[in-house]
């Protein structure tokens, strides 16, 4: 499925190359993200367990690029956070998400995730672990793409047909 692209320059860039509106799309769309994993969590959350199918309406209706932009912001944000596990943190610091802008505001504030850090670091775990099994695992060919593999051997002529009728 074809996801609308993550903008990842600071609106100060965007607005210096002309791209204002894809700022504006793309951060209206991180806020939206935000709070679906929000909803996500709160409702798949027992106290104790996170059901592993809270990814997967955030990650059908957003795509697995915004997913990590967001939460990856959010881990930034909340680095001084001992609730985030090591790997998590190192895993957001890979992200190059811009800062507080001239003017004193960070834009990024405004997708970051409010859900329990916690709980938020074991949706991002989960999220991490399954997107590494799906890369693990071999595409399987199409149907179509199994028969057009399929050659008819050179030099067996083609099946004669009937021409009789049938009664």
């Amino acid at each position: 499925m074809e996801y609308p692209q993550v903008y990842k320059r600071s609106p100060e860039e965007a607005r210096a190359v002309g791209e204002t509106a894809l700022f504006r799309e793309s951060h209206k769309l991180n806020i939206a993200c935000k709070k679906a994993i929000e909803t996500a969590i709160r409702e798949n959350f027992d106290g104790m367990h996170l059901k592993k199918e809270c990814l997967n309406t955030v990650m059908e209706e957003y795509g697995p690029d915004r997913m990590d932009w967001v939460l990856a912001n959010t881990v930034r944000h909340l680095e001084y956070d001992g609730r985030f596990s090591h790997s998590n943190k190192e895993w957001a610091g890979s992200f190059d998400i811009p800062g507080i802008n001239p003017h004193g505001y960070d834009f990024g504030q405004d997708f970051k995730v409010g859900s329990h850090p916690a709980v938020l670091d074991g949706f991002i775990s989960l999220m991490r672990r399954e997107r590494e099994a799906a890369k693990a695992q071999p595409e399987k060919p199409s149907i179509r793409g199994q028969l057009a593999m399929q050659s008819v051997p050179a030099g067996k002529p083609a099946a004669k047909t009937n021409d009789r009728e049938v009664r």
